[in-house]
């Protein structure tokens, strides 16, 4: 049978597209070189407009499997401040559990999916899969950051690229905070996210390929005593968290999506709402036959997360400008409070600067 759309990567990003595809009545055929569950190393939490992204697909995850969060804290040494989400609850949830309610909805929706797959490339009557031909009339590349679709469609040039170094790993505690919590130290930040009852996720994320948590953990007393005599509930995964923007998105009858289509930083937490949104828009554009639509809606799309990381990760430059912001934000939460609502839009960007950017600059100034 001829696929209208064969993707190619069967993660988050390719099933959520698949998903987005059927609604819009495309016969689908997801290719992927794993077999699930896929796990990846990441933060594991899903904002409330990931959330909300699959649920305008159809897509209802089962919350017993996590664990809820309401919002987001930041703490140094020296200052804490948290805020909550204006728009409802985020989620923890192991990748793993996320990929096997992934997969299921998409088994629902009659997508065909082929797992195991080798040797996969672009071929002109679709794609190959160890020199035997899956006929397409088009093909998405979803198979993330080492993209062999982007490369082979000839999409890889790279406008702009800055990569860091994440590690993750699980550990057998109870979650002391309903917030995800960002730990920002001297040479890297900590992410914890509750993800069970008796889990948290730990990701460490530095510019410093060789820097593991044990090691990274030195330098961030009040969270290593908090993970004092827990027992693991994983091995230690790495991966490589990218900010990265690509000249193109589609050609001759590709398009990519998700990490293979460019990335933000991990620090957003917004990786995986991009690709849901993403998805979505693709879809229309492909019913709509416009793939300059997609192109558009990619970088509209992906440029509030990009400025939010560059924000954020600016904070690094130099230890005392990391201590001046966060205690600038600890004396003004509401300004905490409203960048997360400019973050999951709720807000604007003249709003959020006109209301609270003079007060903050003078608590800076004077932190």
């Amino acid at each position: 049978m001829v696929s209208d759309v064969c993707i190619v990567g069967g993660g988050p990003a390719g099933l959520v597209a698949a998903l987005a595809l059927r609604q819009q009545d495309f016969r689908v055929t997801v290719v992927d070189c794993a077999v699930p569950p896929i796990d990846k190393a990441c933060g594991e939490g899903l904002m409330p407009d990931s959330l909300a992204a699959l649920r305008r697909l159809g897509v209802e995850i089962d919350v017993r499997a996590g664990y809820p969060f309401k919002g987001i804290r930041f703490s140094d040494s020296f200052s804490s401040v948290s805020g909550d989400f204006p728009n409802g609850s985020g989620l923890g949830l192991r990748r793993l559990h996320l990929h096997e309610q992934l997969v299921t909805h998409a088994q629902n929706a009659n997508v065909q999916l082929i797992w195991g797959a080798k040797n996969v490339r672009i071929c002109d009557a679709g794609i190959a899969i160890q020199g035997e031909t899956l006929p397409a009339h088009f093909v998405v590349g979803a198979d993330g950051l080492k993209s062999g679709i982007r490369a082979s469609a000839g999409l890889g040039a790279i406008q702009s690229e800055k990569r860091r170094y994440g590690f993750r790993r699980h550990y057998q505690i109870a979650p002391w905070s309903d917030y995800v919590e960002l730990y920002w130290g001297p040479r890297g930040q900590f992410y914890v996210t509750p993800v069970a009852p008796n889990e948290i996720c730990v990701v460490f994320i530095s510019r410093f390929a060789k820097l593991r948590l044990d090691s990274a953990l030195k330098d961030f007393p009040l969270l290593r005593g908090k993970l004092a005599g827990a027992e693991y509930a994983s091995h230690e995964m790495g991966s490589l968290s990218i900010s990265r923007s690509l000249k193109r998105v589609y050609k001759d009858g590709v398009a990519l999506l998700g990490d293979a289509s460019g990335s933000v930083d991990a620090v957003t937490g917004e990786g995986l709402c991009l690709a849901f949104q993403q998805a979505e828009a693709l879809a229309q554009a492909l019913r709509s036959g416009d793939l300059q639509q997609y192109a558009a809606w990619h970088r509209k799309i992906s440029a509030k997360p990009r400025m939010m990381a560059r924000l954020m990760l600016s904070m690094e430059v130099h230890g005392e400008v990391q201590r001046r912001a966060l205690a600038g934000l600890a004396r003004r939460p509401q300004f905490f409070q409203a960048l997360l609502e400019f973050h999951v839009g709720e807000i604007t960007l003249p709003a959020l600067l006109s209301r609270h950017l003079l007060g903050f600059g003078f608590d800076f100034l004077t932190a």
